[in-house]
């Protein structure tokens, strides 16, 4: 049995014909889960997921960032 990872309310799904990358919607609640791993069975909210890549597009750009500010002060110091 899986439970909404939203409002935990018992899923009416067959858990042997997902697969990853299926989404669905909980009757309860009204959540829209996907399934993000089949071994063992994973699920998440699609809010969640989408949050998720949100923050790691940002840390990329934050890295990003401070490998221009690096690149930047060592040329600055070349230069004198």
């Amino acid at each position: 049995m899986v439970n909404c990872p939203v409002c935990d309310a018992a899923l009416d799904i067959d858990e042997d014909e997902l697969d990853e990358g299926d989404e669905f919607t909980c009757d309860e609640c009204g959540a829209e889960v996907a399934v993000v791993g089949t071994d063992p069975l994973e699920i998440e909210s699609v809010a969640d997921g989408e949050e998720e890549e949100e923050e790691e597009d940002e840390e990329d750009l934050d890295d990003e960032e401070d490998e221009d500010e690096e690149l930047d002060e060592e040329e600055d110091s070349e230069w004198k």
